[in-house]
């Protein structure tokens, strides 16, 4: 199948995996999302939408006690991964700065890493904290554009 734009892959579609506050809700959703990416013809995305949503889900699990959620959206050839979790505060920390200030610490840097690979990779990302609807906690994403 062709990977050229969305108007080769009709609408636009998304999915969205829930998943607890389990670590291996982190494979689970790295295998989910390459099922979903070859089944739309999007397998060169594959390698690099995996490292960003092990990044994404895994912060939600390690660092929220609640559960969360993996959305995959595709549109105009755009794929946005996000994962929400229950905790509303910004995706830093102290302990797990977003982006390491030396390029020697952030080598050497056991975590904290994450959402600095997600800045690397990515073409945009960000985040949002969540309130109403009963719904609490934060979305953060990032998207990679299909040229």
């Amino acid at each position: 199948m062709p990977e050229t734009g969305a108007d080769e892959f009709g609408a636009p579609w998304e999915y969205t995996l829930y998943i607890p506050n389990d670590l291996r809700a982190v494979t689970v959703s790295r295998r989910t999302l390459r099922l979903i990416l070859a089944m739309h013809g999007l397998i060169r995305l594959v390698d690099t939408a995996e490292l960003l949503a092990t990044e994404l889900v895994s912060n939600a699990v390690r660092h929220t006690k609640g559960p969360a959620a993996l959305r995959v959206r595709w549109s105009a050839g755009v794929l946005r991964i996000g994962a929400w979790d229950t905790d509303p505060g910004s995706p830093g920390s102290p302990e797990s700065p977003e982006l390491p200030g030396e390029p020697a610490s952030f080598a050497e840097a056991e975590e904290g890493r994450g959402l600095a690979l997600v800045r690397a990779c990515a073409d945009l990302w960000g985040w949002q904290p969540l309130a109403g609807d009963g719904n609490r906690g934060k979305y953060v994403w990032c998207d990679l554009v299909v040229v």
